[in-house]
């Protein structure tokens, strides 16, 4: 009976403390989120110099933080379901960027790890396909006032959560007084990714109603635009389709908005934009990309609008994806 125990107790040891592991994936894992931050190194004006990165999940983002510092792993949380990747610049771009996956397992945790490849340069798993440059990316957020594109410039804080449950990841991010023109807000932003899905559900709340918060597609060369709206419907899409990744070959990139939410569609040099109409109220809308590679991919533009147009009636069916 002793023996009996003590394996007993060795056993529920080990399990909690496999749980407590956040790097531990479920071999069964069709999403996952994560965040990954460099310790032990150090500062040298706004680059982060040494160190090793460990999962969290939850971060305060460094005030050297900015582009190319080198302190989070692939410059911000990510999140992926088995059909596509995505990870969010978490500096003053705030752009969503696209890892394309020519795999459904997961691919995160080993993408953009000291002395590995380049994500840059085509894998096993894929690679990045998409340059946001100065654009929105796809599916994130700005504000678009007096004919000028306002980023995250000026924030006070930033803090970065990641989720990861049975049949969803989730990545929270909250913005502590965020300063535009003349209105400082604070702002929350939340990413859902669900198995089998290349879509995303970006739900959005800000503190105070202020004109010009948007969301876009970043506009590139040998693309069309895509957009529906149907009669009397509450939800309609806006979409870019073409050899637009960075292979280069075929990509369609999608966002799913609901019509009243919206003040006007900004056609600018960067991006097409969705400006809202001012709230404080929680505001949902969904962004996807749809690459070629992937598997059993969507290979033309019949298929992109075909899969759009499903997804839309599903939409002005049920409310929700």
């Amino acid at each position: 009976m002793k023996t009996i125990y003590k394996i007993t107790v060795l056993l529920l040891i080990g399990l909690a403390s496999n749980a407590q592991n956040k790097n531990i994936i479920p071999s069964n894992a069709k999403t996952h989120a994560e965040i990954s931050v460099k310790n032990d190194g150090k500062w040298d004006n706004r680059k982060y110099i040494g160190g090793t990165y460990k999962s969290v999940d939850k971060l305060k983002v460094a005030p050297e933080h900015t582009d190319h510092s080198f302190d989070i792993r692939y410059e911000g949380p990510g999140w992926e379901s088995n059909k596509i990747a995505y990870r969010l610049y978490l500096d003053w771009r705030n752009a969503i960027d696209i890892f394309g996956k020519k795999t459904e397992a997961i691919i995160l945790p080993q993408v953009g790890q000291d002395g590995g490849p380049s994500y840059h340069e085509m894998q096993d798993w894929g690679s990045d396909i998409l340059n946001s440059g100065k654009g929105i990316g796809i599916g994130s957020i700005n504000r678009y006032l007096n004919n000028e594109k306002m980023h995250f410039r000026e924030v006070d804080s930033t803090i970065a959560k990641v989720e990861n449950k049975t049949n969803e990841s989730i990545v929270t991010v909250n913005y502590y007084g965020w300063k535009t023109a003349t209105d400082k807000i604070d702002f929350t932003s939340k990413l859902t990714i669900t198995p089998d899905q290349r879509y995303t559900q970006h739900t959005i709340q800000a503190s105070k109603e202020i004109k010009g918060i948007c969301t876009g597609i970043v506009k590139q060369k040998n693309t069309e635009f895509l957009k529906k709206e149907s009669h009397n419907k509450k939800w309609a899409y806006l979409a870019t389709y073409g050899k637009q990744s960075l292979v280069p070959d075929n990509l369609g990139m999608a966002i799913f908005y609901e019509t009243n939410t919206v003040e006007s569609l900004e056609d600018t040099e960067l991006d097409y934009l969705l400006v809202f109409k001012p709230t404080t109220k929680i505001n949902s809308f969904y962004l996807l990309g749809a690459w070629e590679q992937e598997k059993h991919g969507i290979k033309n533009k019949e298929e992109f609008i075909k899969y759009l147009d499903e997804k839309l009636a599903v939409l002005n069916k049920k409310s929700k994806l």
